[in-house]
């Protein structure tokens, strides 16, 4: 009679204390943590580059005297500090804001890597308007060209998504397309320069891009607006991304392309009309800051968009504070310097493509 043995199951694979504490952790939480350090770095930098312009001038200030000026209206810092360096700086952190997120947002709306609010025509549209407004309507207050400047930002960057193809648009048919516009219409804002050059002297300055000009009656007439473009910019953050699937996946998603669209336009329009009104044409800082950014965010416009909202106004903040340093006795406007530190990687992008 054969006797059968008892065959015991295999044993539980076990896992030591110490293969758990050598296991990497699961992807979504380093992601995760990786986006929300960009953040903290970028706050951080923020913080410091603003400290720095309030700091850095014609007479240079020391920490504890800037500090002194910001707090104190009794130190004798306290109108260098208020009446110059302060709306300087809060003037630099709306408008680096507003063409940092209007950048990110024109490279997922036209899935062009080098899109770029002034590359695309749109800075040259609102500066053309307001060139009109200064020329024909004798307006010479921001209060007045604000609205010019909506208008002719919202006006090309339609026409220009039209000339580069619309939803068949390439980002080399849409750089070609922003390029004609840029040329055509900066040569109409130099031909209305030269027609009434008296009435046109702040413009001919307020073309270079700066922030010299910066008053805090400037600051509160671009706050709201920078302010809608942001919560429009970031509303449409998720149903932005699905666009990215294409329009089908989109839908499938539960979003409406063209109301995703006409979103962003909108947000483009509220936020380049602020920046272009209160500083000029500045260029690059579009290009640029999406595109370090991205490599510390992703893709996802939910984490793109508030790190480009922190890192953009710390890029032009510095190229202002670098322009201050260079250029003294005098300064270098700062859409000097930002045209010198994006033309290199732009060149690079191209030649990549």
């Amino acid at each position: 009679m054969n006797s059968r043995r008892a065959v015991s199951p295999p044993p539980e694979p076990t896992l030591s204390v110490t293969a758990l504490a050598d296991a990497p952790p699961s992807a979504p939480p380093a992601r995760r943590s990786r986006r929300t350090g960009a953040l903290a770095a970028g706050l951080l930098l923020l913080l410091a580059v603003a400290l720095l312009s309030i700091a850095v001038g014609a007479r240079p200030l020391s920490p504890a005297e800037a500090w002194q000026g910001l707090v104190s209206t009794t130190s004798p810092e306290h109108s260098v500090v208020h009446q110059m360096r302060l709306p300087r700086t809060l003037l630099g952190l709306l408008a680096g804001t507003a063409l940092g997120v209007s950048g990110a947002l024109m490279q997922a709306l036209t899935r062009n890597p080098l899109a770029d609010p002034g590359l695309l025509g749109i800075n040259a549209g609102a500066s053309a308007a307001i060139a009109t407004a200064v020329g024909l309507f004798g307006l010479g207050t921001i209060g007045g060209w604000i609205w010019f400047a909506m208008l002719g930002a919202a006006a090309v960057t339609a026409l220009g998504y039209a000339v580069g193809g619309g939803r068949r648009a390439t980002p080399e048919r849409l750089a070609l397309a922003g390029a004609a516009l840029n040329a055509v219409l900066f040569s109409y804002v130099s031909g209305m320069m030269l027609v009434d050059a008296a009435s046109l002297d702040r413009l001919r300055f307020w073309t270079v891009g700066s922030l010299a000009a910066a008053e805090f009656a400037t600051v509160r007439t671009i706050a709201p607006f920078v302010a809608a473009g942001l919560l429009a910019a970031l509303a449409g953050a998720r149903a932005l991304n699905a666009l990215a699937l294409g329009d089908d996946a989109a839908r499938a998603l539960g979003a409406r392309p063209a109301l995703v669209r006409a979103g962003t336009i909108t947000a483009v329009t509220l936020l380049c009309g602020a920046a272009t009104a209160a500083c000029g044409p500045i260029v690059f800082v579009g290009l640029l800051v999406p595109h370090l950014v991205r490599r510390l965010t992703g893709p996802d416009l939910r984490w793109l968009l508030p790190a480009c909202a922190l890192y953009a106004p710390v890029l032009l903040l510095g190229a202002d504070v670098a322009g201050r340093v260079l250029g003294r006795p005098g300064e270098l406007q700062v859409g000097l310097v930002t045209a010198v530190l994006g033309g290199p990687l732009f060149l690079r992008l191209v030649a990549r493509r």
